[in-house]
């Protein structure tokens, strides 16, 4: 279904996470994504769709194996599959496997499946396209992950850490996600980078797990823990009569204001005793937990690190890319969830980001209560075609309703006033003919495996 015009457009995106395990199933922009492809339907234009990998969730579909997974995600979701059907016969779609849906690369049934569909499925771990007199090269990224890298692609058994990660923790969660006080814990898939999961759970667990009456009982000490510990340290210097006037300054202030000031100053003293044995407990604590990092760090046991550097080996890749296929203008990819435009040697390395929900860490404005994760949609269209000026690259974001005042709870939304994540697609930048002027004649679309 691929046209060897040059003057081709190309619409890319990554990253769907199609399916999963019961609260998994739901898409929460599959309006959105209906509304797209109907209008790619009904756009009169030279044009090709590319889904750049992870357009489905099969590592997290565990109930079932080989290509009955198919079978559930037409089950689940027939006005998608429809609307492929029809947005196909307008305009061709392309689709490459990731590594969450590897198995399309593993089983032959898919081409098939989806070809009735409209859907041309490329079983290969990249392909490239022409655009003007350069080409543009499509790989999802996962290769460039230690712990998403499939060694033997294709093979249906090829487990990389990655996929015992999604189909043990993602899918569970999935399952017991509708068991909390909220149905919360189905966006696993959203906290990137893993290491911050401990993080996430303990913040979710605080603002919407915990007792109520517990929750507002500890966010006064908490909150005043930094003044606290600071008391407390003044307190010992009182006591050995080492400086007793921050002390004597602070009863004589309070006690300016009757009742109410002598109730702040039992209240901020017997925060600063708990500050103070806390303090006395958490010095050793820390030098116990050092040590035994340290030794944890000396024999290996945790060589590879959860997540790959959101930028670094891809900007390598893609430096060998240009090298060995000099009249590549643009690097598209996916995996991170991470929408970027850099330049690279005078080309473009380009991701498409994702369209799950993005979490994003925001401390409190003081004391040590748990970070907040605020959430926000980027549902990122990239779009790639030549141009009078050379090879463009443009963002379009599809709009969807900012899910902060649903997510997140009053205080939440309370304790990070101002610091609302605001997250912004990239400028649209340009590679320039002045930059080919070293590059061959442009390949015709081909499929390669890296």
């Amino acid at each position: 279904m691929t046209d060897d015009s040059d003057d081709r457009k190309y619409y890319v995106i990554s990253d769907l996470h199609i399916g999963g395990d019961e609260q998994l199933e739901e898409v929460d922009y599959l309006d959105e994504l209906l509304a797209f492809l109907k209008r790619l339907e009904q756009a009169d234009e030279d044009a090709e769709l590319i889904i750049n990998g992870d357009a489905f969730g099969l590592w997290e579909i565990t109930g079932v194996d080989g290509i009955e997974k198919f079978d559930v995600l037409e089950t689940n979701y027939p006005d998608l599959f429809e609307q492929l059907r029809a947005t196909g016969e307008t305009m061709p779609i392309t689709l490459l496997p990731g590594n969450h849906d590897h198995e399309l690369a593993a089983h032959e049934e898919y081409v098939d499946r989806l070809a009735e569909y409209n859907v041309t499925l490329e079983q290969t771990l990249s392909t490239t396209r022409p655009v003007g007199d350069r080409t543009i090269y499509f790989e999802h990224g996962h290769q460039q992950d230690p712990n998403n890298r499939i060694e033997d692609f294709g093979n249906p058994h090829a487990t990389p850490l990655g996929y015992f990660y999604n189909t043990h923790v993602t899918s569970r969660a999935g399952k017991l996600s509708n068991r909390g006080r909220f149905n919360w814990l189905k966006d696993v898939q959203a906290v990137t980078p893993t290491e911050r999961m401990p993080n996430w759970l303990v913040s979710k667990y605080f603002y919407r797990e915990m007792n109520p009456f517990l929750r507002y009982a500890v966010i006064p000490f908490l909150l005043l823990f930094n003044i606290s510990a600071i008391l407390a340290v003044l307190a010992g210097l009182d006591l050995a009569g080492i400086w007793s006037f921050p002390v004597d300054w602070s009863q004589a202030m309070l006690g300016q204001f009757g009742q109410a000031g002598t109730a702040v100053y039992l209240l901020l003293w017997v925060n600063a005793v708990v500050a103070g044995l806390l303090l006395l407990v958490g010095i050793p604590l820390y030098i116990f937990v050092r040590d035994a990092r340290q030794t944890v760090d000396r024999f290996g046991v945790f060589e590879t690190p959860l997540t790959v550097d959101p930028e670094k080996p891809y900007k390598s890749a893609a430096r060998e890319v240009f090298e060995e296929k000099p009249e590549t203008a643009v690097y598209c990819y996916g995996h991170t969830h991470r929408p970027k435009a850099n330049e690279v040697d005078g080309r473009l390395l380009v991701n498409t980001g994702t369209w799950l929900k993005r979490l994003h860490r925001r401390d409190v404005v003081a004391g040590i209560l748990p970070p907040v994760f605020a959430p926000s949609y980027q549902l990122c269209v990239v779009e790639i075609e030549a141009t009078e000026e050379g090879v463009t690259v443009e963002y379009e974001e599809i709009e969807k309703p900012d899910p902060t005042k649903e997510e997140l709870t009053f205080t939440e939304r309370l304790l990070t006033w101002s610091r609302e994540p605001n997250p912004e697609l990239p400028d649209p930048p340009v590679v320039t003919e002045e930059v080919a002027t070293h590059s061959e004649p442009a390949e015709q679309p081909t499929s390669d495996v890296r």
